[in-house]
């Protein structure tokens, strides 16, 4: 299947995994922080992870020209932002609280 696809198309496979097992994490990280607290918890690195994730795999998208995937990824961006800005914002007032 790779016997005949150069060093380019290589590099961009592993950044497409890449991207991958990042988003992957998220789930891994989610799971045991769940597991630990015994009920279901999102710790703010799954956001990191899905934020990280989401670059890489918009960037891969769009090396593929794929506006399906492109559209997917890059919308989703916006998510993960607003949630981190979420949890730093609630982080302040409550520390001022």
């Amino acid at each position: 299947m790779l016997d005949n696809i150069d060093i380019e198309a290589l590099i961009w496979i592993a950044i497409g995994f890449g991207g991958q097992a990042l988003f992957m994490m998220r789930f891994v990280i989610q799971w045991w922080s769940s597991e630990k607290a015994k009920m279901v918890v999102i710790p703010v690195s799954f956001w990191y992870f899905s934020l990280a994730g989401g670059i890489v795999l918009t960037i891969y998208a769009i090396h593929r020209k794929d506006p399906v995937f492109i559209f997917g990824q890059a919308l989703s961006l916006i998510i993960y932002v607003r949630n981190l800005h979420l949890h730093y914002k609630g982080k302040g007032r409550s520390a001022a609280s």
